[in-house]
């Protein structure tokens, strides 16, 4: 008979074995905060125009070399449930801005370890939070980026209209005034919907039957070609017989297989994509001002060229000597462009280089001096937490971070508002932001402070963590391993 060892008494009795069970401000909201401080620490060197790159090897042994926070955190795959939340949080300003990830890291961050010297000098966790406060068109997928390898960042050239790393299918390569006929459907012969059997029984039948195939694909290409269309996009196969008559009625022909590529490309055109081969209508048919083939590098490409510069998208051809800086450079542009999208939203813009921060310091600090008990300490804390920013960038510009918040602070109280830290001088300096033309958007900085505020406060109201014993179950096979090496033993 075994043993029955009884379970201690408390909360553990009413969980299965195998739980754990967390609480207290020792064992959850410390662990919590030392969990995201962690987290935010990692990306904090990161942050800023001198901040390190990081090299991340993410579980599909894929390389990233970048300072961008928002891939940082995809790639690692954070475990921890309180450090997830700023995760969750960084990955909302990312859908909402574009932008400033790394700020919702290091802000929630700063704001944690403030609000922990607040606990351990026997704050309660309500009055430190309840001082924390709560909570144009346009399209970012019109913006293509197009990378080949080869040359350098220099060579890069923006496009108005849409670039495939493709080879065009037939003997045409290049169309001027092309009207573009496209097919979601493969350019071969029509397939009957139910399954048939044809009994041949002569030579000439057989002859007879090939000969009425051709002479239907010759009249579906040649009702093609007599709408005026002269480039055919196809998102399935190419057949032989199709390919020789499309060369015959010099119709230039295209494949590509991502569908979203074809929605794109009909938006670029204009064309509406038909899921038969049927001649086009000239509403059904796009227009563009060229498409080619050409050489980038030792790339084909071909290029659906608009002469105009009011075409619904454009394609920024990347260059690069190495993959992991292309991937980096259009990391870079999808943030240019996202700030572009907040600006058709909210035309607002306010000092970068820490200006803002330290004047938003300033303010709640000579807030906090007129309010009465408590609350006074966490609304001081919560300003000073504001001073991580421009502490931050001093640190990865190598110059001293307490010298540069005590120039930025004088000059502020002096009513220099957009005042920040000067990056490129060797000693702790300071400049007017505006004059420099170093700007942040409004919005940008709203929904960061917001969503990392949020995020900490989270965090904070944490006292318990119950961690449920992990589903049992065959553990996945560790590393990558040949199929053929058990024979072997």
């Amino acid at each position: 008979m075994a043993l029955h060892v009884p379970k201690a008494p408390g909360f553990a009795q009413m969980l299965k074995d195998g739980a754990k069970h967390f609480s207290g401000l020792e064992e959850a909201v410390y662990r919590n905060i030392q969990a995201c401080k962690e987290l935010a620490q990692t990306t904090r060197t990161a942050y800023g125009p001198n901040g390190m790159n990081k090299m991340v090897i993410n579980h599909l042994e894929k390389l990233f070399v970048t300072n961008d926070a928002a891939t940082i955190l995809r790639e690692l795959e954070v475990q921890h449930p309180a450090a997830k939340m700023i995760v969750m949080a960084s990955h909302m300003q990312e859908q909402e801005v574009g932008d400033g990830t790394n700020f919702v890291l290091v802000f929630a961050g700063a704001l944690l370890e403030l609000a922990e010297e607040l606990l351990r000098i026997g704050l309660s966790v309500s009055e430190v939070i309840s001082i924390f406060p709560d909570s144009g068109h346009f399209n970012v997928d019109n913006i293509r980026v197009c990378k080949i390898l080869g040359s350098g960042i220099h060579s890069s050239s923006v496009l108005h209209g849409m670039v495939f790393k493709k080879e065009t299918e037939g003997d045409v390569t290049s169309v001027k005034d092309a009207k573009i006929a496209v097919y979601s459907c493969p350019f071969d012969g029509t397939i009957t919907e139910t399954k048939g059997t044809v009994l041949i029984k002569t030579a000439e039948e057989l002859m007879n039957f090939s000969k009425g195939e051709e002479n239907l694909m010759d009249a579906q290409v040649k009702a093609i070609a007599d709408t005026g269309a002269n480039v055919v996009v196809t998102g399935g196969k190419v057949a032989d017989m199709a390919l020789h008559y499309a060369n015959k009625y010099n119709v230039m022909l295209v494949r590509l297989n991502s569908k979203w590529d074809l929605r794109r490309l009909c938006k670029t055109v204009g064309a509406t994509a038909l899921p038969r081969l049927t001649p086009p209508v000239l509403e059904e048919m796009g227009h563009c001002d060229s498409v080619y083939l050409s050489e980038v590098g030792d790339t084909q490409v071909v290029v659906f060229k608009h002469e105009k510069e009011d075409g619904a998208i454009s394609t920024i051809v990347l260059r690069g000597s190495t993959d992991n800086l292309m991937d980096d450079i259009e990391r870079a542009v999808d943030d240019g462009v996202n700030t572009f999208k907040v600006l058709t939203r909210d035309k607002r813009l306010v000092p970068g280089g820490g200006a803002t921060e330290i004047e938003l310091a300033k303010q709640i600090t000579s807030y906090g001096e007129t309010c009465p008990g408590l609350e006074q300490y966490a609304i001081k804390k919560f300003a000073e937490a504001f001073e991580v920013i421009p502490r931050a960038l001093a640190e990865n510009s190598g110059v001293k971070a307490n010298e540069v918040i005590s120039k930025l602070y004088a000059v502020h109280q002096e009513g220099n508002k957009n005042v920040g830290l000067d990056i490129e001088a060797e000693v702790p300096a300071v400049k007017d932001m505006l004059e420099a033309g170093i700007l942040d958007t409004y919005l940008g900085k709203y929904w960061a402070i917001k969503l990392a505020t949020n995020a900490a406060v989270t965090v904070l109201r944490v006292d318990q963590i119950i961690m449920a014993k992990p589903a049992g179950g065959p553990k996945p096979p560790s590393g990558k391993k040949d199929w053929d090496d058990d024979q072997k033993d």
